[in-house]
């Protein structure tokens, strides 16, 4: 029983360390990309692959002190996971709603909980979990927000086990947790410290994967190449009465060529699809066996003003504030299009589409498809490198994995 302890009383005990001067500052962020290894880009696809992964000999562990500094502009993911027993000693950090979230299994406590308040907001905000006796606090900026008592044992005096911290995911599937959530989580850690070891002098299993853009804003950022995929099944369904579906779209900032987003069969070509050329929006819509067919309209873009795309019964229309063009769809290709949401690869990609070369890269400020918006973190797939939660201020500063 002694190890089912562990956990609580190792990964629950944050705590500053001694360098660590109080919350940073609300001030303008540096105008240089931090290539500090020290500070950690959390975002690893879904979540299911951890920045980093620790061992520690908790035999050998004189103070259990962790501790970092958080910024994130995602409302829910996973900061890290403990455990010494997958199946009965673990414990998560997390935020769900923008909010702290503890949740802890072992032989005293299976609890899940949150507190505090909310920390998606592009800020850097403390973080610090600490023990003592049978209770666990924890505290952000200084101020405590929640206190649990009679979930876990003191350390001194335990043979303790072996324990895994793994940084940014889950060791286990996310249907594991008490109340499960998306693990992905889009942010940076800095000055962090595991178990009494400051973050660069931790052996892990591999390198951490990235550096964090101190210059960070709300949105969805995709770099060239990079690409997201949403089963049509999955989305808001289409009006049935008159039929219709809609997309709105704000670019926040683009540049280059290629493809913005397209529905389709995954793995053939698009039916329709809403292209970049420089300062150009192009619509167009083919049938695939007729791919030199293509009817095209083309519409000046700038950033900032919502863009729509309308599809109905004879048309589709594509819009910008005050400007519209509209395509008239051929019968074969209105049907084809329609079948879509029958097929069970219908598909609405976001960015590049498979077997194509892009050099286009833009900025997202929201995607909504029938009014309602699209979380890139409950996409089909995705690439690695998709910013989900935040967009650099400028591409001038996108030179970097984050």
């Amino acid at each position: 029983m002694e190890g089912l302890c562990s956990l609580t009383l190792l990964l629950l005990f944050l705590w500053p360390p001694e360098t660590w001067e109080g919350p940073a500052p609300k001030s303008p962020l540096p105008t240089k990309i931090s290539r500090d290894p020290d500070v950690l880009h959390l975002g690893s696809g879904t979540g299911q692959e951890p920045v980093i992964i620790m061992t520690f000999n908790l035999t050998k562990v004189t103070r259990a002190i962790s501790s970092f500094d958080l910024r994130t502009w995602d409302p829910e993911g996973v900061i890290f996971y403990g455990d010494t027993n997958p199946k009965d000693d673990w414990f998560m950090l997390g935020l769900r709603g923008g909010r702290l979230e503890i949740q802890l299994h072992n032989f005293w406590a299976q609890l899940t909980v949150g507190a505090g308040p909310r920390l998606d907001d592009g800020r850097w905000h403390q973080v610090k979990v600490k023990n003592q006796e049978d209770s666990l606090l924890l505290e952000v900026d200084g101020d405590e927000v929640l206190r649990l008592s009679q979930v876990s044992r003191p350390l001194a005096g335990n043979a303790l086990p072996e324990i895994r911290i793994a940084v940014g995911a889950l060791l286990f599937p996310p249907t594991d947790l008490h109340l499960p959530l998306i693990p992905a989580l889009d942010g940076c850690l800095r000055q962090h410290i595991w178990l009494n070891h400051p973050g660069n002098t931790v052996p892990f299993s591999h390198p951490p994967r990235g550096v964090c853009n101190p210059e960070t804003q709300p949105g969805t950022f995709l770099p060239p190449g990079a690409h997201t995929v949403f089963s049509l099944k999955d989305l808001p369904q289409p009006n049935m009465d008159p039929w219709a579906f809609s997309l709105e779209l704000r670019l926040q900032f683009f540049r280059g060529s290629g493809c913005l987003l397209a529905l389709g069969i995954l793995g053939n070509h698009s039916l329709l699809s809403l292209d970049l050329e420089d300062q150009i929006l192009v619509l167009s819509a083919r049938l695939p066996q007729q791919e030199l067919e293509v009817h095209s309209k083309s519409l000046p873009v700038s950033p900032g003003p919502l863009i729509q795309l309308q599809l109905g019964l004879t048309r589709v229309a594509l819009s910008q504030g005050l400007q519209e063009v509209a395509l008239i769809l051929p019968p074969a290709l209105l049907v084809s299009l329609l079948d879509l949401w029958n097929q069970p690869k219908g598909s609405l990609i976001l960015g590049v589409t498979p077997g194509e070369d892009s050099s286009a890269s833009f900025c997202l400020d929201g995607l909504r498809v029938q009014g309602r918006e699209l979380d890139v973190d409950q996409a089909l797939n995705r690439s690695k490198n998709i910013w989900t939660h935040s967009c650099p201020w400028s591409l001038n500063n996108t030179n970097t994995p984050h």
